[in-house]
């Protein structure tokens, strides 16, 4: 009782003094933002791992959570390879890492994901020059663009986010192997869940492109391709993890910047307040990076650093060995490649 009567006191003598009741307010919402700051952010990966003489490879690795994750791979000292297709951009970022973690052991290579040429040639001569792969990160992608086809003639998204990634994964599995204990990380997003893949319309000709849609297919690509590269590597020291980042402000929302111009200006202060930063967004990337006694997960799904059920769709081994079949054939992949 005597509790109830000081608050209400207290709220009867900030009534009279504005200044500390505006202070009260004020004071609350910050430390509000700030909590709901603090879980926005997530998972922090805390492993002290250190990669002195690996070598790891990220791709889109000149901007986001893949620049972020190359500057924490250099930091542990591994040779840091940025596989990207912009390679002024990425000579840049490339010298702002060796210059911030004092590891000159960075160096970039072009790979376009778009093209299957591309990432045959960068493959070859990735083989041809190194003597290891410790560590593929396949982080690059692109979010809900307009439809187009790429050079070789499929639906964009599909194709940078799952068959590039896909044939890129593929050919360098011999040295994954052969360096082994190695991982694979494959950069997917919770967009997976309610996602299909359509196999009978992979480019979205006899049905309206969405490129929402699209994207949910190319993500819960990303998981099925993680579920049955897991499946196949099973005992070779190769284990794959599939991730969600989180909702994070990149790049990669540009061409839902450029649809919806006002929209977004409108929602662009509160998308700072709800959206992780890149480097909280690279931290699951990270972790399932470096993160020791993984190996028992291999073929799993994590988000914010911890182990999380996918969506039943990612879980179906019938269709992840059909996706591994047509994509083998889509990229012209065989086993003796």
């Amino acid at each position: 009782m005597n509790l109830y009567i000081s608050v209400y006191q207290l709220w009867e003598e900030m009534k009279l003094n504005h200044l500390a009741k505006y202070g009260a307010i004020t004071a609350a919402t910050v430390i509000s933002l700030a909590v709901l700051r603090k879980w926005i952010a997530g998972g922090v990966c805390y492993s002290r791992v250190r990669l002195d003489g690996r070598t790891v490879v990220i791709t889109g690795a000149n901007t986001g959570i893949g620049k972020e994750t190359a500057q924490d791979m250099a930091k542990r000292g591994a040779r840091v390879v940025m596989a990207c297709r912009d390679l002024s951009r990425a000579e840049k970022a490339a010298e702002e890492i060796r210059s911030s973690t004092g590891n000159g052991n960075v160096v970039v290579r072009h790979l376009d994901l778009a093209s299957f040429f591309s990432v045959r040639q960068f493959a070859q001569e990735y083989i041809a020059t190194e003597d290891r792969l410790d560590i593929l990160i396949n982080n690059a992608g692109v979010m809900m663009c307009p439809h187009s086809l790429t050079v070789d003639g499929y639906e964009t998204q599909f194709a940078v986010n799952h068959l590039g990634h896909f044939l890129l994964t593929v050919l360098l599995l011999d040295m994954l192997k052969t360096s082994a204990p190695s991982r694979v990380v494959n950069v997917s997003s919770i967009a997976h869940k309610g996602g299909k893949i359509r196999f009978n319309d992979l480019n979205f000709i006899r049905t309206p492109y969405d490129s929402l849609v699209s994207y949910k297919q190319s993500k819960l690509a990303n998981v099925l391709f993680t579920r049955e590269l897991a499946r196949r590597t099973k005992g070779s020291g190769v284990t794959v993890y599939a991730l969600h980042p989180g909702v994070i402000h990149t790049e990669l929302g540009r061409y839902i910047q450029t649809r919806y111009p006002v929209l977004s200006t409108l929602l662009f202060i509160p998308a700072l307040l709800l959206m992780k930063t890149p480097k909280q967004g690279a931290q699951t990337s990270i972790y399932c990076a470096v993160t020791e006694g993984l190996e028992n997960y291999s073929g799993c799904y994590f988000s914010d650093c911890q182990l999380k059920e996918p969506a039943p769709e990612a879980k179906d081994d019938v269709a992840a060995v059909r996706l591994w079949d047509v994509s083998s054939q889509l990229v012209g992949y065989k086993e003796e490649d």
